[in-house]
């Protein structure tokens, strides 16, 4: 297979809370990245759309190996807002010399719901004190 860029979307769950990240997993640059999400979907307390950040819209340049990600909310205020659970990534980027390309990723968030983990304030009573 020839190089070239190869971007993605995907949810990470970290210690109770989630993110989006756009990420370049392919060997050379993408340019003018655009993620359209199906349905759209609410962040920070439902009070932001997460699909109509700049993040989204336009990524002049994503180098290879790079990733943006950025917070949805903590995954109980976003299941318990009754957030989309099935959400379509559609994402369309070109490669330096213009060729384009485009990918469709479906998430299932659901796998997130249940998810049980421990603070690290719990884990670490030290943690977010400083000495």
């Amino acid at each position: 297979m020839e190089p070239r860029p190869d971007v993605i979307v995907d949810f990470i769950f970290e210690d109770g809370l989630l993110f989006v990240a756009v990420a370049n997993i392919g060997s050379q640059p993408a340019q003018r990245v655009h993620v359209a999400f199906d349905p759209p979907f609410k962040g920070l307390g439902g009070t932001a759309s997460i699909p109509e950040l700049p993040l989204f819209r336009n990524i002049e340049f994503l180098a290879p190996s790079r990733s943006i990600r950025t917070l949805v909310d903590s995954s109980a205020a976003y299941f318990a807002r009754r957030e989309p659970e099935q959400v379509t990534a559609t994402i369309s980027y070109r490669d330096r010399s213009g060729q384009e390309f485009s990918s469709t990723i479906q998430h299932d968030l659901t796998i997130y719901r249940d998810i049980t983990f421990v603070p690290k304030t719990e884990r670490n009573p030290a943690y977010g004190h400083s000495s």
